[in-house]
């Protein structure tokens, strides 16, 4: 059974794993994947960003890419997001299972249901997160040297700038945890299509304001990278039996 990953910054490929480059075309437009080869033909390697990062937060086609992800057949969906720490208690090199979210963005394309021949649908979001596949990726993750914090609320902006600190407090007093830019509309979409669709946050800095200038981690990132990936891999291939 297919199964995809998602991922951006720091993230662009699965490098222990030959995966093919293809291009799948959707009603939303043409995306580009990597699927695994052989016996790894059940991943599917999805760079939201583009194999180069050439697109901004606000600019990527959310709809292609998760409609063709579903239309390759996959059913259970891992995505990484790189963000900044809110809360103290998650500095940067934090693993955070994300379990809620609050959305800042604007005019994005969220939603396959906009009327018209596509009707409406009204997704209920009371649990945003696929518990089963989240639940799995929890229990393995001490065999991959990995220590996930169990929960946290990603705020999601709109990018491509980074937030205030103003912004950064108010969103501190609104229950964030984490901030990044591309978390919506991807679990939305990714419930409307009835994916079981799961998500880690790994922080690489402090949000505006929590030090006196922004800093990102590079040390330690690349091994961090790896065996996240290794565990979404297990998960994924444990929870999609």
């Amino acid at each position: 059974m297919p199964v995809g990953i998602i991922a951006g910054t720091a993230i662009y490929s699965i490098p222990s794993i030959t995966m093919e480059e293809i291009s799948v075309d959707t009603p939303y437009g043409e995306t580009l994947i990597l699927r695994g080869e052989g016996e790894n033909s059940d991943l599917i390697f999805l760079p939201r960003h583009g194999p180069k990062h050439s697109t901004p937060p606000h600019k990527i086609n959310y709809r292609a890419n998760i409609h063709a992800l579903s239309s390759l057949g996959a059913t259970h969906v891992l995505a990484a997001y790189a963000v900044g720490s809110i809360n103290t208690n998650m500095p940067p090199m934090s693993l955070v299972a994300i379990d809620d979210f609050i959305d800042f963005t604007s005019g994005r394309e969220v939603t396959f249901f906009d009327g018209g021949v596509n009707k409406v649908k009204h997704i209920d979001v009371s649990e945003p997160f696929c518990t089963s596949l989240r639940s799995t990726l929890l229990e393995l993750s001490a065999q991959y040297g990995l220590e996930i914090i169990p929960g946290g609320t990603y705020v999601c902006t709109n990018g491509p700038r980074l937030e205030s600190p103003a912004e950064v407090r108010m969103l501190s007093k609104l229950g964030g945890d984490v901030v990044g830019m591309t978390a919506i509309p991807e679990i939305t979409l990714a419930k409307e299509l009835d994916i079981c669709f799961a998500a880690v946050a790994f922080s690489v800095n402090w949000a505006a304001g929590i030090e006196k200038k922004i800093s990102f981690v590079e040390d330690g990132l690349s091994d961090l990278g790896k065996n996240l990936l290794d565990l979404f891999i297990r998960a994924l291939r444990e929870a999609s039996k």
